[in-house]
């Protein structure tokens, strides 16, 4: 009966990076520099408000957006942390993760034969969403600009199919930002196109120098761009599975009929530790923020005394680092350093072919943890040259 699934679904593949974790499961022992979610318990004040909701019986729907109270602590906390104004009654959802955000997003603007424009390297959660949508990925190489996209390119990439581009920044897997004058030409620019955005901020809250500010804050920019945002980076509440996307109200009550058939609502008793999180833990991000970035210093030093390649990030948790002056495949590169010294990283080609000759590594890791990490990584350079 396979032959008569979807084609869409059939052609999509399990992410690179799901492939290479299979394989790294074969190796019990390995030091893992793979994981893409924080390293830290979720705060306690914040499983109590949970456990609590428990005891009240929280545990029936919601409003399909989300309880009113969550989606006011939503709106003001994008206020108070990046200028980001919107109504808590029409202007945002509380989806279950950002994955949900990214998809019912892409499914309210696409059409079959849309095209939407990826700066790569880049997450590989984007692709399979738009291919699922009969939309095509044009991917934007951005290995020569350092890993940021620019008004130029996009210029070079976009057509009279062009619908959407995703801005995911800080990034993932490079960890580069856009600063304000960055923001600020890609701004320029498109807010004089009628293609929408998608601003996929996830990491806003780890960054390392500066403020981050959202594209949506820049004038002509909030009525075409979708801002998604969540609790599973700056809270390390992955499992809890709760994203938060805001849009301007004639866009999103559409977004919201396909939420509502999708999923009903987010899970209620974890919107009872979002609210606690947002209204009670609006710094909680601030101690992890610091304790990534004397890890990233720590790696940085090390990586460079290696002599390899890389941008230095500015945000999230990830290196993304050249591996070509080895001469293999970024997967036959991992493979190699995985059975030679028990490290897993991150293949390079997982975010799309632009990736291949790099590989991610991830310090959301203990310190401890690194540091073996990073004397085996040397000692396999070392057999390498």
């Amino acid at each position: 009966m396979e032959h008569l699934l979807n084609s869409r679904a059939r052609s999509i593949q399990i992410s690179g990076i799901r492939k290479f974790f299979n394989e790294v499961a074969k190796y019990p022992n390995a030091i893992s520099l793979t994981l893409g979610q924080p390293d830290f318990p979720t705060p306690i004040h914040v499983k109590e408000a949970a456990i609590q909701a428990i005891h009240n019986n929280q545990t029936v729907y919601s409003h399909n957006a989300g309880y009113e109270d969550l989606r006011k602590a939503a709106c003001t906390y994008v206020f108070e942390k990046y200028d980001l104004q919107y109504d808590f009654a029409d202007e945002v959802i509380v989806t279950t993760g950002a994955s949900e955000a990214i998809d019912i997003s892409l499914r309210a603007i696409l059409s079959e034969g849309d095209e939407v424009l990826l700066p790569s390297p880049v997450y590989p959660g984007y692709e399979p969403v738009i291919t699922l949508c009969g939309a095509k990925p044009l991917y934007i190489d951005t290995t020569s600009t350092g890993f940021k996209v620019t008004p130029e390119q996009i210029e070079q990439s976009i057509t009279n199919k062009t619908k959407a581009i995703i801005l995911p920044f800080p990034s993932n897997p490079t960890g580069v930002v856009l600063e304000d004058a960055e923001l600020t030409r890609l701004a320029d620019y498109l807010c004089k196109k009628d293609i929408f955005v998608l601003s996929d901020e996830i990491y806003s809250e780890l960054r390392y120098n500066g403020v981050h500010r959202s594209i949506a804050s820049f004038e002509g920019m909030r009525e075409k761009t979708f801002v998604i945002n969540g609790l599973s980076k700056s809270h390390s509440m992955t499992g809890w599975r709760i994203g938060l996307l805001f849009a301007p109200k004639e866009i999103l009550q559409h977004v919201l009929k396909i939420h509502q058939y999708n999923v009903t609502c987010a899970s209620t008793i974890s919107q009872a530790a979002a609210l606690e999180a947002l209204v009670n833990g609006k710094d909680d991000a601030l101690p992890m923020a610091r304790e990534y970035k004397r890890r990233l210093d720590y790696c940085y030093d090390r990586l460079q005394k290696m002599g390899l390649k890389f941008e230095k990030p500015n945000g999230a948790f990830y290196l993304f680092i050249s591996i070509k002056q080895f001469g293999l495949t970024s997967y036959d590169f991992s493979l190699k350093l995985l059975k030679q010294e028990g490290v897993a990283v991150v293949p390079g080609d997982a975010f799309s072919s632009l990736g291949e000759g790099y590989i991610r590594i991830s310090y959301a890791a203990s310190l401890s943890q690194l540091e073996i990490g990073m004397n085996k990584i040397e000692s396999f350079i070392k057999s390498m040259t």
